[in-house]
């Protein structure tokens, strides 16, 4: 199988020659060959712009919508019926700014399925994505999945 590359894009412009406090944060980033670009910040605790998205939340991102994406894979291929899913993922920083990083990665899953779908099943499907996961295998941190499961009503 040919090795996967994925490639980014990231400019800013400004000057830091008036210091640390003075210099703007914002950029843009892309990924081609998508055109969408976004527009990013630092975290306002680092003189970010706090209406922008930074860093350390598109990493949260990346980790819950890899759990998803990998959630449903392995789901279709159970043929388990899933309804709709939402996140509410949570990221944590190191207090050590030292050696700063995103500490742990929360997880909350809530999955809806159809009526008599063994929600066990479902667990174990939560769990073996999580396994799959490229990002979570791909990161330092923690991550973790507390999955609930919701059987939907017809």
């Amino acid at each position: 199988m040919e090795k996967l590359v994925h490639h980014a894009k990231l400019e800013w412009d400004g000057s830091t020659g008036e210091g640390y406090r003075a210099y703007p944060r914002a950029h843009t980033a892309s990924a081609p060959p998508a055109q969408a670009a976004l527009r990013l910040s630092a975290d306002p605790q680092f003189r970010g712009d706090p209406d922008l998205l930074n860093p350390e939340q598109l990493v949260v991102l990346a980790a819950s919508s890899c759990q998803l994406l990998s959630f449903l894979s392995v789901a279709a291929r159970k043929h388990v019926d899933v309804l709709r899913y939402a996140d509410e993922a949570t990221g944590y920083l190191s207090e050590d700014l030292r050696k700063a990083r995103l500490e742990l990665i929360e997880l909350n899953p809530v999955v809806h399925v159809a009526p008599g779908t063994d929600e066990e099943l479902v667990l174990r499907l939560v769990d073996q994505a999580h396994e799959e996961c490229y990002i979570a295998n791909s990161l330092n941190s923690t991550v973790t999945v507390r999955a609930t499961v919701v059987v939907t009503a017809t």
